[in-house]
């Protein structure tokens, strides 16, 4: 993991990269205007934040809340999903805008650009439910699968969950959350660690064959995060965020999402 200096000094160098990704992209509509290319990169197995659906669309709270964003600044929105290991090149080459696909401001706040918060998010641990496991504590000797570079892999590496994580027989990272349940179905593993919002879609989804644990490894926010040196572009994202606060066009798209529980007004 790169260090925060390290990250200063590749944002500062990719400067006119991330500039040129926003500003240059432009596309000429039926009245002669320029649409620019507003880049959203997101993990596209991410629900109901980003992801793909049966119909091959990518959909999601976030997307929609981007989507939103794009159509009141005149933006062209183009839906970029990446692999989250590379989220922090892909920003800062200027291939994408922005991250946004409930991403974790905590403990990050110095990495990046970051609107205000929009979501109130814990870490959570999803069980199957005849897999007789009722706490962390019956976890020790378990495997327990996280997503690499996640907000769960951090919590994990956290002096207050040291000791929780040593009790596991195996900490496995796995490339997205489709495949940390497959291995958790298959017995691979016996428990996932992942976002409350996540870990509640994915539940409902796959019907009633697992739980989630009651406590939580860790409390935190989801913001949108652009380059260290790209406020301009949060400063305008973030204003129009707080117009769709106020008008309640946030909270209808929370409710589409079934997330009015989570966001912050």
């Amino acid at each position: 993991m790169k260090s925060i200096n390290a990250k200063r000094i590749l944002a500062a160098v990719l400067t006119g990269a991330m500039a040129l990704s926003f500003t240059a992209c432009g596309e000429k509509k039926d009245n002669g205007s320029t649409s620019e290319k507003f880049i959203v990169g997101f993990d596209a197995a991410f629900p109901p934040y980003g992801y793909q659906d049966d119909q091959g669309e990518y959909v999601g709270f976030d997307l929609d809340l981007a989507a939103e964003v794009c159509e009141r600044n005149d933006w062209q929105l183009v839906k970029q999903p990446i692999d989250w290991d590379s989220k922090d090149m892909e920003l800062n080459s200027g291939t994408i805008s922005c991250i946004w696909n409930g991403f974790t401001m905590t403990g990050r706040e110095d990495d990046y650009a970051w609107t205000a918060p929009y979501v109130d998010n814990s870490q959570v641990v999803v069980v199957k439910q005849e897999s007789g496991i009722a706490s962390f504590a019956d976890l020790a000797d378990k495997g327990v699968a996280v997503q690499t570079d996640s907000s769960a892999e951090d919590a994990l590496e956290q002096e207050e969950n040291a000791a929780l994580k040593d009790s596991f027989k195996e900490l496995v990272v796995v490339s997205d959350y489709n495949t940390a349940f497959m291995n958790l179905d298959s017995g691979a593993v016996d428990a996932v660690a992942m976002d409350i919002g996540v870990a509640k879609y994915q539940i409902e989804s796959r019907g009633d064959g697992y739980i989630m644990l009651p406590e939580t490894l860790s409390e935190e926010q989801y913001a949108v995060g652009f380059a260290l040196n790209n406020t301009e572009l949060r400063d305008k994202v973030d204003a129009t965020l707080n117009d769709m606060r106020k008008d309640g066009t946030f909270e209808k798209i929370a409710e589409k999402w079934e997330l009015s529980d989570s966001i912050i007004k």
